[in-house]
């Protein structure tokens, strides 16, 4: 089945279609998507259930040392460019630091912004319980939510850094307590980030809601992988759980070289890529321009 058949048969996906999913045990596919084409392609193969438009992308497209420091209007540009290529995934935004952290309000007009400007149609808040009273208000206020536990690079100081989250008995019982205080508050599902496969296995089982693994192992309801990953784009630290499909960056810097040299040697732009005139019009050219010089 070709690709453009494969989209005429997608349906827009939906929550109660996720739900569907779990119950059926069908797995989830989740991507961080933050440009216009990789929304078009992941919806012309099908089968990508969620773009979600995440804060990551500040760091591969902008240059941020880390999520802190991408900003509202940087994820707002990139909503805006997967909701110009998305017709069928459904379309989630990471709202960044410090964009739902101060106060209900605060939490309901971002997210809001997100939906009413960028063609969003669903959240993920990174955090814990104490999180859960400013997510509860974005559900409240009809915009649904997909709760992010674990590795929370937000919190990055606090978890003592990029570490697996859940190796011990005490940790793992409050990430199940944060799962359900977000699941309490309304999220639609939960996102595991590197919390052991254990605790990914046990909240899939136990919550009513699907449960999405990044680097949290197989048992999960579904996968989340942030897209650059896949093709080793952030070259600055590849993750243990990140599979790189296809190593883009030799391709980038053999053509790149190529173009390079082709310049230097007056090799590119070539005939074919060239436009000329008539030799009537050049004719008539050169002595219009001559007539002016004397």
């Amino acid at each position: 089945m070709s690709a453009a058949q494969g989209e005429q048969k997608q349906k827009k996906v939906t929550i109660p279609a996720l739900d569907e999913k779990k119950r059926k045990g069908e797995p989830i596919v989740q991507m961080a998507i933050y440009d216009y084409r990789s929304a078009v392609i992941a919806d012309r193969i099908g089968g990508i259930d969620i773009q979600c438009v995440s804060d990551t992308g500040g760091m591969i497209l902008f240059g941020h040392p880390t999520t802190t420091s991408v900003t509202f209007d940087e994820v707002m540009s990139m909503t805006k460019a997967v909701y110009r290529g998305s017709k069928y995934g459904l379309r989630m935004v990471d709202m960044p630091f410090w964009s739902f952290h101060v106060s209900a309000q605060q939490a309901v007009e971002n997210a809001g912004r997100f939906v009413s400007e960028g063609g969003a149609e669903v959240m993920k808040c990174e955090g814990n319980q104490h999180h859960a009273p400013n997510i509860e208000a974005i559900v409240k206020a009809g915009v649904p939510v997909q709760g992010h536990i674990g590795v929370t690079p937000m919190r990055m100081p606090q978890l003592g850094g990029f570490k697996a989250q859940g190796k011990t008995a005490d940790r793992a019982k409050e990430l199940v307590d944060d799962a359900w205080a977000m699941v309490d508050a309304g999220c639609f599902s939960i996102l595991c980030e590197v919390t052991t496969d254990e605790v990914a296995q046990y909240l899939a089982e136990t919550l009513p809601v699907p449960v999405m693994s990044l680097g949290a192992g197989s048992q999960a309801d579904g996968v989340h992988i942030i897209t650059s990953d896949l093709f080793h784009l952030y070259e600055e630290h590849v993750p243990r759980h990140s599979k790189i499909y296809f190593d883009i960056i030799p391709v980038f810097e053999e053509v790149f070289t190529k173009y390079r040299d082709e310049v230097h040697g007056r090799i590119y732009p070539g005939p074919e890529h060239t436009v000329t005139m008539k030799e009537e019009e050049r004719r008539k050219f050169y002595e219009l321009v001559e007539a002016t010089r004397r």
